[in-house]
This record gives C-alpha cells, structure tokens and sequence, in this order.
C-alpha cells in the first residue's frame, strides 16, 4: 500500500474513541499511544512527515495484537488492520525483521516442516513431554496424524481445499486427518493441495507486504480448482481472506475463504451426523480472527452443540484477546501473559475437562498457560472434538 492509500485509510478516523474498551493493549495501559486511534495518529504523522520513524513509534505500532476488535465496533469501518500492516511496512528495517524473514522462510519449505515433526516426534518419545518451565520448550506439543492419514487421497481439485497452515502442519498433524474424517462423513470431497503454503501472516504482520503477497499469489495458484478454502486455523483463513485479494493473487483467493466451523456447522445443521455422546465439560475459546475478522463468534457453540451429553461454557470471553497474536506471545510475552491471565482464571473457575480454540497460536498460548499454572486440561481443535464424537462405522 502506498503512502496516499494509508493516508485515505486513516483519514476515515474521526477519532471518537468508541474502540478505546475494546482495545486490550489500551485497556492494559490506558496509554493513548497503545490505543487503535492513537496508533492511527502516529501512521499520520509519520507518512505527513511531522514524526520521524523511531524505536519508540515502532515500539507502540507492533505492541497492536491485530486482534481487530476496534474493526468490530468502528461505526466508520475503519480498516485499522490494513492501517497497521502498511505501517509497519514503513517501520521495516533488516535488523527488527531478520528473525521474521527466516522463520518464514524455514516454516515455508515443506521438506523442513518434515524433519521438525520427526525432531519433535523423536524428542518425545526419548524424553517425553515438555517441563514447561522455559517458554520455547513448553510450546512444542506435537499431535501426530493417525496411520489412515496416509491412505486419505489428496486431490489437486475439489469443491473444499483445507490449507494446513505452516505452523499446523508441523505441531497439529492430527487436526487434518480429523478434518478430512468430518468431512467425509458429510460426504464432501475435499482437497489438500501440495503446492499450498504459509498463509502469509508471519510476514504481513511483520510489514514484509512483498513477500506475504508472494505467498498469497502461490496459495491462489494452488487453490485455483477449490470452490471454498477452508484453514484449519482461523487465523490463517483471516490472511487468506486479507491477502487473497491483492494485487498479485490471481485467481481471487479471498471470496472463496469460509471460516472451517461455520461452514461444517451450517452443513450439520441440513445433515446430522451420528455422534456419540461425549459428557464432557467444553470451555469455549473464540479466537479474535474467528471472531473479528470472519464475525464468527459463535460458530464453534454451533458446531459442537450437536454432540449429545457435551456441556458448553464460555472461556471469559468477555475479557477479549488472549494475547497470542501470532508470535506476539513470544516477542512480548509479558504483555501476552498479563492477557492471558483472566482465561486461566476462568478457566481455574469452570474447571473444564476441553477447552477448544480454532486457532493454532491461541492454543499453543493457552496450552503453555495452562501448564503454567499446573492445570491437566485437555486442548483441542473443535473439529478434533467433533471428530471423537463421531459414531464408528459398523463393520461391513
């Protein structure tokens, strides 16, 4: 995005202060600086050139968790998001994005995601799951795919494409085999495109927009034959959504992206499946890309509310991002933690035996968090919960 195009963006601010409640890094500080209409002013002053770029204007714009909870409430519709990601854009230097740049890079190639899995499969079964006492080590909770994922045919075309996601692919191999099971069972054929690759958010948050674009071109490509992409991780699907429509990603990607649990929730709603009884307590994660960017709140209630016998609760939903953002609860973990807190204080209070979040990051937040604090509560996709419920085929 150029300088006049962010400048149009901004300009629809009326500064009326309606997202400062709903702003987390706002509520935390009461910083107008850490505000969304305080982190527009400063894109203003910098692209008019009344404020120069500098480590502390960096420091406020990449402390925003792209959570888009201002976007929600914006009677303007701001599209701070895109404010945001242009800004940083301006803000890149080679030293701030070089961990970025290789991270990316590392998650994109298909063979290296390979021979992570088979450290981490290795690394558990030698020395058995993390202590979690440091934070990178406390995060590595590899979820093998069963056997049969191997025998489940993998078309290049299909009416539904599942992009995996990178970091998925790597630590959440179950939750596609899981989903290629529900949505067999509904009779869609699905597809998973080998050519597919990282989704672009590492880099488009990063302000890296020529290589997130190149990404969204390839996904485009890739799921060029698909009718409807579905991400098993909602914040892929938002940066499918965000970047599918550039300049550069063609076909259109973006009109195709679906949020995963509306689209199954809506077919369960025309198709019941068989399902078990599961008498569980469930608490409900809603992650901010499920809920902000596709307006999707209540997709997973929807979804999961089908299963017989499950109690469904809701993790302190009111209390707004859990502070994952992407790798935000790595670069800033003590912000991420503070706002992380008042899910596992709920989650201490409804002493769930699940919680469920759709998105991978959020989970990996959460799970850490949890082992944080000594808590043995089980954390799932809610496709791999639906998954379970699924009644066994009679033998034939």
């Amino acid at each position: 995005m150029d300088a006049a195009n962010l400048l149009a963006d901004a300009d629809r601010c009326v500064k009326c202060g309606l997202c400062l409640p709903h702003c987390p890094t706002y509520r935390l500080s009461r910083s107008e600086a850490e505000s969304p209409r305080g982190r527009i002013a400063l894109a203003q002053g910098l692209v008019q050139g009344q404020l120069p770029a500098s480590a502390t204007l960096a420091t406020h714009i990449d402390n925003c968790l792209s959570c888009r909870a201002c976007e929600a409430v914006c009677p303007a519709k701001v599209p701070y998001g895109r404010i945001a990601d242009a800004t940083r854009a301006l803000l890149v230097e080679p030293g701030r994005s070089r961990a970025t740049r290789l991270l990316s890079m590392l998650l994109d190639q298909a063979s290296v995601r390979a021979l992570l899995r088979a450290s981490l499969w290795l690394s558990q079964r030698l020395l058995g799951a993390p202590s979690g006492s440091p934070r990178w080590p406390r995060l590595l909770r590899y979820r093998p795919a069963p056997q049969r994922l191997r025998a489940v045919s993998a078309p290049a075309t299909g009416k539904v494409g599942l992009l995996v996601g990178c970091v998925g692919d790597v630590l959440e191999r179950a939750v596609l085999a899981d989903t290629l099971r529900v949505l067999a069972a509904l009779g869609i054929e699905a597809a998973v495109p080998p050519d597919q690759g990282c989704c672009g958010a590492l880099n488009q948050h990063a302000g890296l927009a020529a290589a997130a674009s190149r990404q969204a071109a390839r996904n485009a490509q890739a799921f060029a034959g698909c009718e409807t992409v579905l991400a098993l991780a909602s914040g892929c699907g938002a940066s499918l959504r965000d970047l599918g429509g550039a300049a550069g990603a063609t076909p259109a990607l973006a009109p195709k992206v679906q949020d995963l649990c509306s689209y199954l929730a809506d077919r369960l709603e025309t198709q019941p499946l068989p399902l078990r009884p599961l008498p569980l307590r469930v608490a409900i994660h809603s992650a901010c890309t499920q809920t902000n960017v596709f307006g999707a709140g209540g997709a997973i209630r929807r979804l999961l509310q089908a299963i017989p016998e499950l109690e469904l609760v809701d993790l302190a939903s009111d209390s707004g991002c859990c502070g994952a953002a992407g790798t935000g609860f790595l670069s800033a973990p003590e912000q991420a933690d503070r706002l992380l807190a008042p899910k596992l204080d709920a989650a201490v209070a409804l002493q769930p035996q699940v919680i469920v979040s759709a998105n991978i990051g959020c989970a990996l937040h959460l799970a850490a968090g949890l082992r944080s604090r000594g808590l043995e509560i089980e954390l799932l996709h809610p496709v791999s919960l639906l998954a379970r419920a699924l009644a066994p085929r009679a033998p034939r």
